[in-house]
């Protein structure tokens, strides 16, 4: 039987708790928080009985309680249970809330247990870079676009929609950050590059762009890595003057959108006959 693990951090520039639960079988007795609680069922099946309503629930679904939530949970057979989490204060969400819906008032989600996949990974991405201690501001853009979801379709009010495309808004960002690749962005910088806010900024890039803020930033700093590594530069070097965190940030980041791991792509150029086999 795999060993249980229990992890858990706190990140002092979103302000909030992740926590990760590997292997457990532990049952929860009927409690509340007075905190919102996002989790994430990544294996085993358990029974949740939340407000005198019963679940069961397994792999893929999005765990969402209120503060004040009544809920408890055990294992429904005798395998374990692994999940990850998140902690939110009311007075966090009360400003992601105003930021994302214009309203300053504490949302209330309307369901407990979800199995859609947009949020979820968001989500993932969001835990993922907490547990790793990621520095880069990928961690406020999945919050905002995880919560983004979940306001607009899972809280009794319906948040409003963005009718306006922002194209020069959305043009200033993308030439900052082509200007900007190598420093240590932060989602504030490029609001007040827009004059937007986070969520507004967002959305208005995700649906101008195709893809977020951050995964522009990732592309523009692959294709200067790829001129580098061209001209003969070498890995650190390259990591180095294309913003990356290290060398095997960087390594994982090319080879996750090239295909080819950055050696091997610096190699093509060497070769006479400009091809290579990894």
């Amino acid at each position: 039987m795999k060993k249980e693990s229990r992890t858990v951090r706190y990140d002092r520039e979103l302000q909030l708790e992740a926590y990760c639960f590997q292997g457990i079988t532990q049952p929860f007795p009927n409690h509340i928080h007075e905190y919102y609680v996002i989790g994430l069922v990544e294996q085993g099946e358990r029974t949740l009985l939340c407000k005198n309503i019963s679940y069961t629930i397994q792999r893929g679904n999005l765990i969402l309680f209120n503060p004040g939530d009544s809920h408890s949970c055990a294992q429904k057979s005798q395998g374990t249970f692994s999940y990850r989490g998140l902690n939110l204060s009311k007075s966090l969400m009360l400003k992601l809330s105003e930021d994302i819906t214009g309203r300053r008032e504490l949302p209330v989600f309307t369901e407990n247990v979800l199995s859609r996949t947009e949020p979820a990974c968001y989500f993932r991405l969001l835990h993922q870079a907490i547990m790793e201690h990621s520095g880069e501001f990928d961690r406020e853009e999945n919050l905002y676009l995880m919560l983004s979801c979940l306001l607009e379709e899972y809280v009794q009010v319906p948040s409003p929609k963005i009718c306006e495309n922002y194209p020069q808004e959305i043009g200033q960002v993308c030439s900052f950050i082509r200007q900007h690749y190598r420093e240590h962005l932060c989602l504030e910088q490029l609001c007040q590059c827009a004059g937007l806010s986070k969520s507004t900024l967002l959305r208005a890039f995700t649906k101008s762009m195709g893809i977020t803020p951050y995964r522009y930033l990732q592309s523009v700093r692959i294709e200067k890595a790829k001129e580098f590594l061209e001209h003969g530069s070498s890995l650190l070097e390259t990591a180095i003057q294309t913003g990356f965190s290290d060398q095997s940030h960087f390594t994982n980041t090319f080879h996750a959108f090239i295909g080819l791991t950055p050696g091997a792509y610096r190699k093509i150029f060497q070769s006479p006959k400009d091809s290579f086999n990894e």
